[in-house]
């Protein structure tokens, strides 16, 4: 199994693995993952890398939105946020693009959950693959990765 299902294992929370038989041509993975799990995409969660002030940061957003750069600056208490380049995310991470988890990340960073994610019963995040999503409540990723719940998406 993953690192992203090991950590959810040994938090004892309850989740739920589910798998798909994903693309590797496919540009938008989350919006694949919602499609062939039949989910609405404002269920499903795209984990991003971003750099806020050099200091990497972990930003969740639903699939058919963006990432606001400015909201997650202001979030982590810094003046300016960039995407981290696809290298940077897959070495800080250890997880390939598209299967980047918020959990069992080889470099933990602070975690930035969208502020939709508290009005849902669970929502759905990469499990460590693509083709893997961990279903599991938004508290208890939060309660897991110390994040905080914050507007981010536009």
């Amino acid at each position: 199994m993953t690192p992203a299902v090991k950590i959810a294992e040994r938090a004892g929370v309850v989740f739920h693995l589910h798998s798909y038989e994903s693309d590797p041509q496919v540009e938008h993975y989350g919006l694949e993952a919602a499609q062939a799990l039949r989910l609405s995409p404002e269920r499903v969660f795209k984990t991003l890398l971003a750099v806020v002030d050099e200091r990497p940061q972990v930003a969740m957003v639903p699939v058919h939105l963006k990432l606001d750069l400015k909201a997650l600056a202001r979030a982590a208490g810094g003046k300016k946020a960039v995407m981290a380049d696809a290298a940077l995310a897959q070495r800080l991470t250890g997880y390939v693009l598209g299967g980047i988890s918020p959990l069992g990340q080889k470099k933990r960073s602070p975690l930035w959950l969208d502020e939709r994610a508290g009005d849902l019963e669970t929502l759905y995040m990469s499990g460590g693959r693509r083709g893997l999503e961990i279903e599991m409540a938004p508290a208890d990723l939060l309660a897991i990765t110390g994040g905080k719940l914050v507007p981010l998406a536009r």
